[in-house]
Formats: structure tokens, sequence, C-alpha cells
């Protein structure tokens, strides 16, 4: 195999734009980097959240919801429904966009919604060691892998007994820092 030399990139500001760049020297290429979009859902059944435990990197052993990166070409409500078969074997129904999270430092920008089954069960998908059903005081607070797992759960709980609701967003001055 032979391998054919890439052109060098080149940091700089291109014409029209007011950020530094990563441009092809040859051609003028601009590699943008920009957020990635994560699809999940707080899912309950008979009042109880449906809780993964990480397989995976980062944060393996904690507690999540089930989410995950989109894949091009599908919605970010197709995405939600996914990640839930994916990790936790379970077919959902939307109820409604319960949160759109801003992390920046990590370059994500996450759109949890608001889920039930629809069909009864559930299992472990081939990215968790475990999936559960927590009530309320039963759900693993210090073992949840990150910040937007603690603002659904809550943002969820003030959602309850309501049809309709505005998503949330994080809460002030909090960009998921741990």
């Amino acid at each position: 195999m032979t391998l054919v030399p890439r052109p060098p990139f080149v940091t700089r500001v291109p014409d029209g734009d007011n950020r530094e760049r990563d441009v092809c020297g040859q051609c003028g290429f601009i590699h943008y980097v920009n957020p990635k979009v994560v699809a999940g859902a707080v899912i309950v059944e008979e009042g109880k959240v449906l809780l993964c435990r990480r397989a995976i990197q980062p944060r393996r052993g904690y507690w999540t919801i089930p989410a995950g990166f989109m894949e091009v070409g599908e919605t970010v409500e197709d995405g939600a429904k996914r990640e839930a078969q994916e990790e936790a074997m379970a077919r959902i129904s939307l109820d409604g966009l319960l949160g759109l999270y801003s992390i920046p430092r990590i370059g994500q920008v996450q759109a949890i919604f608001r889920a039930r089954l629809i069909e009864p069960g559930f299992g472990v998908g081939q990215e968790s060691l475990e999936a559960r059903l927590f009530a309320w005081d039963e759900i693993p607070w210090t073992e949840l892998a990150f910040p937007s797992v603690h603002w659904a759960l809550n943002h969820w709980r003030e959602t309850i007994g309501l049809d309709t609701f505005p998503p949330r967003s994080n809460p002030e001055g909090d960009l998921g820092l741990y």
C-alpha cells in the first residue's frame, strides 16, 4: 500500500471569516471543527427513570440516560430512539424536547427528550453494563456520569404531570465542568 502524503494545513483566518481555522496550504480547503450533537432521552416507566451503567469510556461504570452522538442522515429524534435501542434495548416514544444543553469545553450540544417505553421491557445494550429503573429517591446521584444527566433528570421532574413544557437549558452559569 502506498501512502499518499497529506497536503500541509496551516492555521490562519480564512478570507471572510473571523477566527483561526486549519486551511490546506495547497487548495485552500477549510477544515471546520464544529460541535457534535448528542441525542438522548429521559425514559420513564411507571414513574421510574431508566438509567444505564456505562460499559465504555468516558466515565465507564457510571450511570447515564441513554444518549450518544447522532449519525449522519438521522434526525435528532431518530438519534434519541436509536440510542435507547442500542444502550437499553428499549423502544421508546418521545413526549417532547426536555432540554438543549451546551457543553462548549468538549464541543457538544445535547438534545435530550422526555420519553416513555412503547412496549414492555428493556435490556443491557452493547454500550452498557447494566440497565435498570430507578425511583426518584433511588437514583445514584453521586454515580451519575455527566452534569447534563443531573440537569435532564431534574428538568424531567419539573415536567411531571405536564403535557406540554418548554425545553430547558444549562443551569445559569453551569457549563458542565467536572
